[in-house]
């Protein structure tokens, strides 16, 4: 699919500075135990996969994505696995599994939604320590999931965030009906669908409400995140890509959102 012209964009002067300042001991305490490499890139689907979408290197040779346009090239040709029916399921192997016990060097951040039909190591046909996963409902931003977020990019060094979003969403569907019907949903959900409504889409009704808002959404929440100061300097400098998604249950593929 085509690139995403907001990836790069400079941060806004709304941007908040909640990474800007951060501590000696914090950042030992973030570091500890672990390292990091990544990356990302685009087109039709998701990013260019390979035609065949078979190589297939051993577990102690397999190379992991340096670039983001690389990252993005590996998770397009890995759901083009899952969407066909030919998992290879990766990077499970008795090698690979101790080779973690010293360090984890995953090439990726997904945010996605806490659905159960759409785990990102599944949808993208990725094993153990490819991916970086970050889960709420509707993909809402909290200090949580900002800070997990940024953890990744800053402390690991991973040139690719991936927004994920996905059809039937039941968070978006839920903030919709709530907006509509005045009705206060249980507990800590009624958060969820707060930070989902501004990005409703009031163009649309019904069902087509809601599947719109769903991209409406996923593009929010990539917006914010490329807003974030130490995360927009990486994007400035080539070094991170911040790119929004959906994921169709229909068809099982994921596409760019631009």
């Amino acid at each position: 699919m085509n690139a995403d012209r907001s990836v790069g964009a400079q941060p806004t002067a709304s941007a908040h500075k909640r990474f800007a300042h951060t501590s000696p001991a914090r950042r030992a305490l973030l570091r500890f135990g672990l390292t990091g490499a990544a990356a990302l890139g685009a087109t039709a689907a998701l990013g260019t996969a390979p035609a065949s979408a078979t190589p297939t290197p051993t577990p102690t040779s397999r190379r992991r994505p340096e670039t983001p346009d690389e990252a993005l090239r590996e998770l397009a040709a890995g759901n083009l696995r899952w969407r066909t029916f030919r998992e290879r399921h990766p990077d499970e192997s008795p090698a690979v599994r101790q080779s973690l016990t010293s360090g984890q060097h995953p090439f990726a951040v997904v945010l996605g939604c806490i659905d159960s039909r759409v785990p990102p190591e599944l949808v993208f046909d990725q094993g153990l320590g490819d991916l970086m996963t970050v889960r709420s409902a509707g993909e809402v931003l909290d200090e949580a999931v900002l800070g997990s977020v940024a953890y990744g990019v800053l402390e690991l060094d991973i040139p690719l965030v991936l927004v994920l979003g996905h059809q039937s969403c039941g968070a978006v569907k839920a903030a919709v009906e709530a907006d509509e019907s005045g009705e206060r949903l249980p507990a800590h959900i009624q958060y969820i669908a707060d930070q989902i409504a501004p990005n409703i889409d009031r163009t649309k009704q019904g069902d087509a409400r809601v599947d719109s808002t769903i991209d409406v959404n996923v593009r929010a929440v990539r917006a914010r995140l490329a807003a974030e100061p130490d995360l927009a300097a990486k994007v400035a400098s080539g070094r991170l890509a911040i790119v929004g998604a959906r994921y169709d249950l229909t068809n099982q593929r994921v596409r760019r959102l631009t």
